[in-house]
């Protein structure tokens, strides 16, 4: 299985596009295998701590705003995810451009269980990995969540299990798909990459797009999207739906807070949720069912699913409840990027006093997120970031305001804030609807400086 992948490489002339964790990573897997091959590094970043790299002979950095150019001078380009193509002004050569990711499932796709969606890949790759690994062990868990495919190959054998998370952005030019295939929903995200949401919702449907006949695809039933682009290329595989709305013929569905496995129409195990707190909200059916399908391909019995379910604590900065300060409750959902996100949040929450919105605006709409809050009144809202001043316009040109908002980027102020009008024994959530990029690194930082502020209150 790893030779395929060192077929792949051997004797190509080589730039790693992108060397952060994921480029380094590259570059240690090469090396290790071939350990006078020439490579070449190219990132944006000037500022990259090379200093370690020093005595590599067979190394060579090009740094700055000029890495990308004559990409075509080589035979592979390993293209991490977080490099946009759309801003190189010449054509490159498609069969050119490779990743981890591509070449990881070329040598191991019938053990990889894949999982990608708009939301919910994380809970549900970390929900999955959690199932397998306390009910068989020999599981992996990498890909998106943070942990490079190339890092953990040679902890595998060929009864290994990988759970892979996998992004729009290391599926846009895959071209090879998954053993399992979890699809969960395609809502509009990332648009400033991909530039259309067809182009999107195209580059997630390719962790299906290569499956064989014997492959399986489990799917939300629910996202229009997805059985519209079924429907549409007549792919042939083993499918599995679920469903939180309606009943399903083969796969999971809910029936209140049951969720019922069914196979051709017969129940083949019921799941009890009505005492499970871990995973609040409605959507997480949806991620948990998703799981359930993915692991009951492994035989794991209804008895474990419950029994780890009950252990499984959820992950920071999705819903995360950061705990009751002044007898107000504070809820972290920086992960969400996308108003469907936010949303989610308050359903799940229900009695959510303060809401704090907004970010990098990327150009998304906003109209069904003002609308259901218009609904769905909350008594403050905050705005921050050129994503909140847009929701904060939009909203005022279409319905009355709450009577209490605040305009304001500095998160200290916003926490005060907080403090200050949430009403004693209700929520104050973090759920911005919008990317962390105006003042942040990642959604994970600002979450951080959230919790932060709030504990300077104790």
């Amino acid at each position: 299985m790893i030779d395929v992948i060192l077929e792949q490489i051997k004797n190509k002339k080589i730039v790693i596009l992108g060397f952060g964790r994921e480029g380094v990573s590259t570059y240690r897997f090469i090396r290790k295998h071939f350990p006078s091959m020439d490579i070449v590094a190219a990132d944006r970043s000037e500022a990259l701590n090379i200093e370690e790299f020093k005595n590599d002979k067979h190394l060579r950095f090009v740094i700055g705003s000029k890495y990308a150019q004559n990409l075509n001078d080589y035979d592979l380009i390993f293209k991490t995810p977080g490099v946009n193509l759309n801003n190189i002004n010449y054509f490159i050569h498609p069969y050119r451009i490779t990743s981890q990711t591509e070449l990881f499932l070329q040598g191991f796709r019938q053990q990889v269980i894949g999982v990608t969606g708009t939301k919910g890949k994380s809970t549900t790759s970390s929900l999955i990995y959690h199932l397998l690994s306390n009910s068989r062990g020999n599981t992996f868990l990498a890909g998106n969540i943070g942990i490079p495919f190339f890092n953990i190959i040679d902890d595998l054998d060929e009864n290994s299990i990988i759970v892979a998370e996998l992004s729009a952005h290391q599926l846009e030019f895959s071209e090879t798909s998954p053993h399992i295939a979890v699809l969960l929903n395609m809502f509009q995200e990332h648009l400033d990459h991909f530039q259309s949401l067809s182009n999107y919702q195209l580059a997630k449907m390719n962790i299906t797009k290569f499956q064989q006949e014997s492959d399986t695809l489990i799917y939300n039933n629910e996202d229009e999207h997805i059985p519209h682009q079924i429907k549409s290329h007549n792919y042939k595989r083993n499918f599995l739906k679920f469903s939180s709305l309606q009943s399903i013929d083969t796969g999971c569905y809910c029936m209140d807070d049951n969720l019922m496995y069914v196979r051709k129409g017969e129940l083949l195990g019921e799941y009890d949720l009505r005492h499970y707190y871990n995973l609040p909200g409605r959507h997480n059916y949806n991620n948990i069912m998703a799981a359930i399908l993915a692991v009951k391909n492994y035989g794991v019995s209804d008895e474990d699913i419950m029994k780890y379910l009950a252990t499984f604590n959820g992950l920071e900065h999705r819903i995360e409840y950061v705990g009751t300060f002044q007898n107000i409750k504070f809820y972290n959902d920086s992960i969400s990027t996308i108003p469907e996100a936010a949303i989610a949040a308050l359903k799940a929450l229900k009695n959510v006093d303060t809401l704090i919105l907004g970010g990098f605006d990327r150009g998304i709409a906003y109209d069904h997120l003002i609308d259901y809050l218009n609904e769905n009144p909350v008594c403050h809202v905050v705005f921050t970031g050129p994503a909140g001043h847009r929701i904060k316009q939009e909203w005022e040109s279409k319905y009355p305001l709450p009577d209490s908002v605040l305009e304001e980027d500095d998160f200290g102020k916003i926490v005060n804030y907080c403090f200050q009008v949430t009403e004693k024994g209700k929520s104050c959530l973090l759920s911005p609807a919008a990317s962390s990029y105006d003042q942040f690194k990642n959604f994970e930082f600002r979450g951080r400086k959230f919790k932060d502020e709030i504990r300077r209150h104790e």
